[in-house]
């Protein structure tokens, strides 16, 4: 019961400070909204940083994913519905994302032979450049993002984080 309290405690802090922030002027209706709007916010936060990152490089950061799917399909590409699935972020516009990746030399696209209603893309030796030039300064961003977090702490919350995914799925997602 004890331990309850503390963290009842805590999380009026932490609830309180982030209305704070945010310039609130009413409490949180729940523990879930406070949590929720922390998640968003966290994640804007995350989100900007990075675009930082690859914004010198003149790529979005939907850009930059496509990218990545495109370079761990390895040689043989992947069909351009596959990677709108496998997408961090969902985009209705894949085929603008990959017109404009393939207008900056980055991706190629080609029909397949065995089925001429399937587009398969690839990476290109430009793409992956773009990419390894990106790789460093990432990972330093995204290590510095966590940095307050020990790392059972991380682990913790990457698992809390699948526990949330795991409950916001649904049988469309």
């Amino acid at each position: 019961m004890k331990e309850n309290q503390e963290n009842n405690g805590h999380d009026e802090e932490a609830a309180a400070a982030l209305a704070d922030r945010l310039r609130r002027t009413t409490r949180f209706r729940s523990r879930e909204q406070w949590v929720g709007i922390s998640l968003l916010r966290n994640a804007d936060l995350l989100r900007r940083r990075l675009t930082k990152v690859v914004d010198a490089e003149g790529v979005t950061l939907q850009q930059y994913n496509v990218l990545r799917i495109l370079r761990g399909a390895g040689e043989a590409g992947i069909p351009t519905l596959s990677v709108a699935e496998r997408m961090i972020e969902r985009t209705p516009g894949v085929t603008r994302l990959l017109d404009r990746l393939e207008a900056r030399g980055w991706v190629s696209r080609e029909r397949s032979s065995e089925d001429r209603r399937r587009v398969l893309a690839r990476i290109t030796p430009e793409g992956r450049a773009l990419l390894e030039r990106l790789d460093e300064p990432l990972a330093r961003a995204e290590d510095a993002a966590f940095a307050a977090l020990e790392p059972v702490r991380l682990s913790r919350l990457g698992a809390l984080l699948e526990d949330v995914r795991h409950s916001l799925e649904g049988p469309e997602d």
